[in-house]
């Protein structure tokens, strides 16, 4: 069935019942969320106008009608009720008593009786004996959680017969407070967790924490340095790290706050941290076990250097920029823009007098560090200096020039290169091949050391930069610069230049594993894993075929210590830490370690020094789907649950940690940690922009569920670690973002805006307006349920069983309709495509159950009509078992108010009723409920239904609620059947006085009407107590004519076309007919009403 009439259609019930159904308009809704109340202040009404206050007075006026005229519908609804139980009882009550009465009660509601009476925390909600005539998220969402997790409803049973259904939480960083994004992740799985629960899964949704280790001891070392105004040098390694506990400690509580806030049904028993002692255990057994099998070395390589940081970061972790010319960039710890993408030319002195070579640099300091020359052995121009040296300018180090054809092209620049073995990767392979000397230049924070000689010592790196030019001007080497396109590469976390610098590194030899893991992706015969959506399979495949060992050693003090040992021998020349490479033992232990030692080293004094270095936090977080369940002792959990289900994530972290995962979870676990990645957008703010502390533009959930004012966004980011220039601009964003900050939408609305966003490709505008509109839905969710709820009546009793084929027609049509329903959800969660689930739930609820089902069998709750009683009660039964399936089917969304709404049903006597919503069964579709010949009829009424809605939009200006009588005019039989069968509905759906259905031939059409187009078969007819605007209805007709003449010419060029006869399939010929034939038909009805309008016309002049 077409939603189009459905959407555009205005609600009935909605706007004519219950003055509260009714959502806001965007321009209401857009005034609420940016001009905040609406009270005006004593200086605004003093300069209000006469005109103003007599448009405020009938405001006023408006407002306290549609008040009584809700009252009133509530004292026909206490009278309907009233009038039951005296039918009930044999009994009968004078009318004008009743009336009386229905008042008085009306009059005496006790506003306690709305509200939800304190629960104790824990305990089952209590809810108010009168359901809430306004939806409040605030209300609603409280004392659930804390129920659903003392009652255990989240918790997995390894020892369970179901089919286990397992999602690990991807561990969010203990960085303060949880973000938009990691909502999003939250109510995506929190989806799929709860559908498989309800649909008999033993689903296992496992909490973590991840310590985060460059992130979070940059957090605190900002706030040492903000609090006390010292460095984590100054107060040592033990003091900082017990700060950073301390810190955790504080900051950990509230992500665990804001996930239960959410609704997120995480088997709490299992939470676990990255650095918790079972999971430190996991991480020092992934280490000496890689070790032992060659696959984790120690290695001195060129790095990525984080100055910032001092520590070194993998390939991943670097973002590259590319640089078109001369370009000025600020970087951290520099006062002034440094200058990039500028190639400087100097000349280096040759030995002997011979003259000097010119070569090219884009990072002129690390001439510092040079130890070599190279040419193309080929090139005739420096056939004479084979085997000489130049002279370095500064310290008159003697500077080999040496033959490379692999690195130098002969056509490019000079044709001499300047070879830093120590700061290069290029120059770093020359160097191993022609065995040059490493000089590094560079202390860890970035500055110059000894080695870069006394006039430039103690210099950072880019203001030596400066100073070398200068010296190299001064002696007359300087031989100028030029624009020069290169790349740049950041880190992602501090913005800083990387430094390739030469360290001593722990890393993982990824070959093997690697093609293990690319192998299980792509391998059709072996394959196990598969991506959604598809197109990151070709990531995967990029990235895996092109891996390089991957370096896990970090310079920090907050993470998983290294658990190598280095024996220094009495006998060594050399006593610095790692002077030697094969001193090095990895053990569990120290003790293991000592004893691996004394064996190694037999007989041989020694002693040991820990490895000061940390993991990097991609390692233990690579090792999660294994720790988490016991891993690597072979726990009830291990056995019951590993692998694990399904992997949700962002796309973001495909390298740093899913493909980690997968090459640690096979190796260790023996099995892909997860048959399915689900990789969700991205989250941008509603300009497309990153989410960034530094932009203000960082949602935090919590703000979005309970509402917060522009001053608490400020506050927010005042307490935070932004710089003085950092939180002026974030403050301006926000204020343009959030005028009038942000309205409290609730956790139900949140996700659901969430989960609906995920069909916007690989990003996500994140607008709050929507999720501001999602909480008016709930608002007529909530509405729509409570009238309800009046139709059933407190005695109603749901039936065991449904027989469809004896209802009436919009029973049938919404069980029809709510059996597509169920399996078009089921369908697109089992495809995890949510977003459809979300709209198609949403569909149901809003254009069938709410804005055609409940306002077509309102004629059967019309007062005590005998003649509806069979019909009445059937639709009961339909309008119960809508509710209860519809919850069920909206509760994986919307876990809060499908439970409370849930548990207010009425439920079948001498049945045990399920504790809870989230352990009922999801629903299924069931056979007897889809009817297709009801849902083509019911297109067939909803059609006319928007045809004569269309018609009375056009002849009413005012008083457009006035009952009208209508006309059908059907071309055949089977269309004057079903028009007179479905009478009562079209007349109520289109509020019409009368419906009157003629037959083509038999009746003509009636004066003094105007009409619509329902289809080729059906015509309606709206007729008006005074004369019609006949030029404006022969415009529309001109108009309609002028379509199909365009629809005839083109079908017919199509149809006269050279070999359509021969070359045209016979259905697509026979189809071409059916179409022509019926726009003819059209054609000559508009014709005909034309010359109607103008002979009526006529005739009354």
């Amino acid at each position: 069935m077409s939603l189009l009439f459905l959407t555009r259609a205005k609600p009935l019930f909605l706007s004519r019942y219950l003055s509260s159904f009714s959502s806001p308009s965007p321009t209401n809704l857009l005034r609420r969320s940016f001009h905040g109340s609406a009270t005006m202040s004593e200086a605004e009404k003093k300069i209000l106008t006469e005109e103003e206050l007599e448009r405020k007075k009938k405001k006023d006026d408006k407002a306290k009608e549609k008040e009584l005229k809700k009252l009133k519908a509530l004292e026909k609804a206490k009278l309907a009720e009233l009038k039951a139980k005296h039918a009930k009882d044999g009994t009968s009550a004078p009318k004008k008593s009743a009336k009386k009465s229905s008042k008085r009660d009306a009059s005496d509601e006790n506003p306690a009786d709305f509200v939800d009476p304190e629960t104790p925390l824990g305990d089952k909600k209590r809810l108010s004996s009168q359901m809430a005539k306004q939806y409040s998220p605030a209300a609603v969402e409280k004392s659930w959680y804390a129920w659903w997790e003392k009652s255990d409803l989240f918790k997995a049973d390894a020892k369970s017969s179901k089919p286990p259904f397992v999602i690990v939480l991807p561990p969010p960083n203990v960085t303060g407070a949880l973000h938009i994004g990691h909502a999003l992740t939250s109510a995506i799985e929190d989806t799929i967790i709860r559908w498989k629960r309800m649909s008999g899964y033993n689903a296992l949704w496992v909490p973590g924490m991840d310590h985060a280790g460059i992130a979070t001891q940059v957090v605190v070392e900002k706030k040492l340095m903000r609090e006390r105004g010292l460095t984590r040098h100054d107060v040592g390694r033990e003091e900082f790290v017990n700060e950073v506990w301390k810190w955790k400690n504080q900051h950990g509580g509230t992500i665990l706050t804001q996930l239960r806030r959410l609704g997120a049904s995480l088997d709490w028993s299992r939470e676990c941290f990255t650095m918790d002692e079972p999971r430190s255990k996991a991480v020092t057994e992934g280490f000496v076990r890689l070790y032992k099998e060659g696959l984790i070395y120690r290695d001195i390589r060129l790095v990525n250097w984080d100055c910032v940081l001092r520590t070194a970061v993998s390939d991943v972790e670097v973002e590259h920029i590319d640089i078109k010319e001369k370009t000025l960039l600020n970087v951290p710890g520099y006062d002034k823009p440094v200058e990039f993408g500028l190639l400087t030319s100097f000349a280096y002195p040759l030995e002997g007098g011979l003259g000097e070579v010119v070569v090219a640099t884009t990072r002129v300091e690390t001439m510092l560090g040079d130890t070599a020359i190279a040419i193309h052995p080929d090139d005739a121009r420096y056939k004479h200096l084979h085997g000489k040296f130049a002279v370095h300018p500064f310290n008159g180090r003697k500077i080999p020039i040496i033959c490379d054809g692999i690195l130098v092209d002969p056509n490019f620049g000079t044709g001499c290169v300047k070879i830093t073995p120590a700061h290069d990767p290029n120059d770093c392979e020359v160097g191993k091949r022609h065995d040059l000397e490493f000089i590094n230049i560079l202390t860890d924070d970035g500055k110059i050391n000894t080695n870069g000689g006394s006039d430039f010592t103690g210099m950072p790196r880019f203001a030596a930069r400066e100073a070398v030019l200068e010296a190299l001007n001064k002696k007359g080497l300087y031989r100028g610069a030029q624009n020069n396109e290169m790349r740049l590469g950041l880190c992602q976390r501090t913005g800083d230049v990387i430094e390739p610098m030469i360290k001593p590194q722990w890393y993982v030899n990824c070959s093997v594993i690697g093609k293990e893991a690319l192998d299980v992706a792509i391998n059709d015969e072996n394959k196990k894993l598969e991506f959604v959506p598809k197109q990151y399979t070709a990531e995967w495949r990029r990235w895996l075929e092109n891996i390089r060992d991957w370096c896990i050693s970090r310079q920090l003090w907050w993470g998983h210590r290294i658990p190598a040992w280095y024996a220094a021998l009495e006998e060594d020349e050399r006593k610095e830490v790692g002077a030697y490479n094969d001193h090095w033992v990895v053990a569990r232990t120290e003790e293991e370690a000592r004893k691996e030692a004394a064996d190694k080293f037999s007989g041989k004094k020694f002693e040991l020094t820990q490895d000061q270095d940390v993991l990097d936090t991609w390692f233990s977080s690579g090792l999660f789907p294994l720790s988490v369940l016991g891993w690597p002792d072979e726990t009830e959990d291990f056995k019951a649950f590993y692998p694990t289900s399904v992997l949700e994530t962002g796309h973001d972290i495909l390298f740093f940690w899913v493909a980690r995962m997968v090459m640690m979870g096979m190796k260790l676990g023996g099995d892909v940690p997860f048959s399915k990645v689900y990789f969700h957008p991205m989250i941008r703010d509603a300009h497309g922009r990153k989410m960034s502390k530094s932009l203000g533009n960082v949602i935090d959930p919590l703000e979005v569920i309970n509402g917060v004012t522009l001053d608490a966004l400020h506050k927010r980011l005042e307490e935070g670690n932004l710089d003085p220039k950092e939180l002026v601009v974030a403050k301006e964003g926000q204020v343009k973002d959030f005028p009038n900050g942000i309205s409290e939408c609730g956790a139900d609305a949140l996700r659901f805006a969430l989960v609906s966003y995920t069909a916007q490709s690989d990003k996500i505008n994140l607008d709050i307006l929507r999720v501001v509109g999602y909480r008016q839905w709930c608002n007529k969710l909530w509405n729509a349920v409570r009238f309800a709820m009046m139709r059933l009546g407190d005695d109603y009793s749901p039936p065991l069983t449904l027989s469809p084929e004896t209802m009436p027609f919009s029973c049938q049509w919404i069980l029809s309709v709510l059996n597509k329903a169920i399996a078009k959800t089921v369908e697109s969660l089992n495809a995890f495509e949510f977003s459809d689930a979300a709209n198609t739930v949403y569909a149901w609820w809003q254009y069938q159950f709410c804005d055609v089902y409940i306002e077509a069998i309102k004629p059967y709750f019309a007062g005590d009509n005998p003649a509806f009683a069979s019909e009445r009660a059937h639709a009961q039964h339909a309008l119960w078992v809508s509710l209860e399936t519809g919850l069920r089917l909206l509760h994986p969304l919307m876990p809060f108010v499908t439970e409370e709404l849930w548990q207010r049903l009425p439920s079948t006597k001498n049945t045990e009723r399920k504790a809870s919503i989230m352990i009922c069964d999801y629903p299924s579709a069931i056979e007897n409920w889809t009817n297709e010949k009801v849902e083509t009829e019911m297109e067939t009424v909803l059609a006319s239904v928007k045809c004569l809605r269309a018609l009375r939009a056009g002849l009413l200006e005012k008083q457009k609620n006035e009952r009208l009588p209508a006309f059908a005019l059907c071309e055949n039989n089977v269309t004057s059947e079903i028009v007179k069968s479905h009478e009562l509905e079209i007349r109520t759906l289109a509020n019409l006085s009368s419906l009157e259905v003629l037959l083509k031939g038999e009746h003509a059409a009636p004066p003094g009407s105007a009409v619509e187009a329902v289809n080729e078969n059906l015509k309606v007819y709206l007729k008006v107590n005074r004369a019609i605007n006949t030029e404006a209805e022969q415009e529309k007709i001109r108009n309609k004519i002028d379509e199909l003449q365009k629809q005839k010419e083109k079908l017919q060029k199509v149809m006269s076309a050279s070999g359509y006869e021969e070359k045209v399939p016979a259905n697509i010929k026979e189809d071409n007919a059916t179409k022509l034939a019926k726009i003819l038909q059209e054609f000559d009805f508009f014709e005909k009403e034309s010359a109607r309008l103008v002979a009526e016309t006529g005739n009354e002049q």
